[in-house]
């Protein structure tokens, strides 16, 4: 395996769409999602150790989940943990992280991906990443993998590119918003549209230079710092200067704006598992399409429905269709999968009404 190649696992989001499951404490990376008997960030460091040596992959994670990730993680070292001491998106970390790699091998190739995605065919994943891998390693390309749309999903941004529709990798002519339906109809009839995974692959020159060309400031601020990453005073540098950052998404602040962006449409099947619906989705269903997480169930004149509890007990229901159940500690959720984009609004409001008693 290429000593070259690093991954990044992005593990820090609270995942609130995952409420009650998935909580400011626990958030849903850390939570065994799917009933496999491993947690999201398990899996997903178990697949990068199929392209990655393991001393070479990195968590990048909020300070309060240290520990947690040790936990969940014996097998890496404290070092390999990147704690973001403040919230500023996805653009800062991955600077400061690409630095850090830097500096350790200048000559680095590195994966950027999320901790909570759902990836089934892993020998397939790793064939992608090998292909982007060999193609950042000689050329100065940013690279992304772009999942080939099975329907119009409203809930993605879109990737376009310029020249094609086949299986190989091609430049990027833009980025585009969450669409609405027709919109993405349209998107999925024109062939050269490919949702966008939040998965990267570039080499640490080419990242830093981008970051150099077009966020000089962040760029300036962090590489101010490139002396002392990997020793002893790094954790002040950082905790005096990362909360000075702006606060921009990689996307924004990097990828809409380089001329040297390009997509591998991937071949694998793919689910970011950002909603209980998503979950739905992946999990084995029953004849009338209701899925069920670690529950015995007794279903009647019911379809359509999750129900997810974190321990073993009976679930009985009766004529309830397409809803989201979730029974976990002190909340029982029981509500429209139609809606699932609002439980945040949900958590929200449960915070202010309870004064932050149900947000744990």
């Amino acid at each position: 395996m290429d000593k070259n190649n690093y991954a990044l696992i992005m593990a820090g989001g609270i995942g609130s769409r995952f409420w009650p499951v998935s909580t400011e404490k626990l958030p849903k990376q850390f939570h065994d999602m799917l009933g496999t008997g491993q947690s999201l960030i398990q899996r997903t460091f178990t697949r990068m150790q199929k392209v990655v040596p393991t001393e070479n992959i990195r968590i990048l994670t909020n300070e309060l989940y240290f520990d947690l990730t040790r936990e969940q993680l014996p097998e890496i070292k404290p070092e390999q943990i990147i704690l973001e001491p403040a919230m500023r998106n996805t653009a800062p970390c991955i600077l400061m992280a690409s630095l850090k790699i830097k500096k350790e091998n200048p000559n680095a190739i590195m994966l950027v991906a999320p901790s909570d995605h759902w990836i089934e065919e892993e020998d397939t994943f790793a064939q992608d990443i090998q292909t982007c891998f060999d193609a950042c390693a000689t050329t100065d390309k940013l690279l992304t993998l772009g999942i080939k749309p099975q329907f119009p999903n409203t809930g993605y941004g879109y990737i376009e590119s310029e020249d094609g529709t086949g299986d190989s990798i091609h430049k990027v002519k833009q980025f585009r918003e969450k669409p609405d339906y027709e919109t993405a109809k349209k998107f999925i009839a024109a062939g050269n549209f490919v949702w966008n995974a939040g998965i990267f692959i570039w080499s640490v020159k080419s990242i830093s230079k981008a970051f150099e060309t077009h966020l000089p400031s962040m760029f300036k601020l962090f590489n101010a710092g490139f002396d002392v990453y990997n020793t002893q005073e790094e954790n002040e540098f950082v905790l005096e200067n990362y909360p000075k950052a702006e606060n921009i998404s990689i996307d924004y602040g990097i990828l809409e704006k380089a001329k040297n962006v390009f997509v591998l449409p991937a071949h694998f099947d793919w689910s970011d598992l950002g909603t209980w619906g998503s979950l739905h989705d992946k999990l084995t269903k029953d004849d009338n399409k209701n899925a069920v997480v670690r529950a015995d169930s007794l279903f009647t004149d019911s379809q359509n429905n999750i129900i997810y509890t974190n321990k073993k007990k009976l679930v009985v229901l009766d004529g309830i269709h397409n809803h989201i159940i979730v029974d976990k500690d002190n909340v029982l959720l029981v509500y429209p999968m139609e809606k699932e984009q609002e439980i945040k609004e949900v958590l929200a409001q449960a915070n202010e009404k309870y004064n932050d008693k149900y947000k744990n």
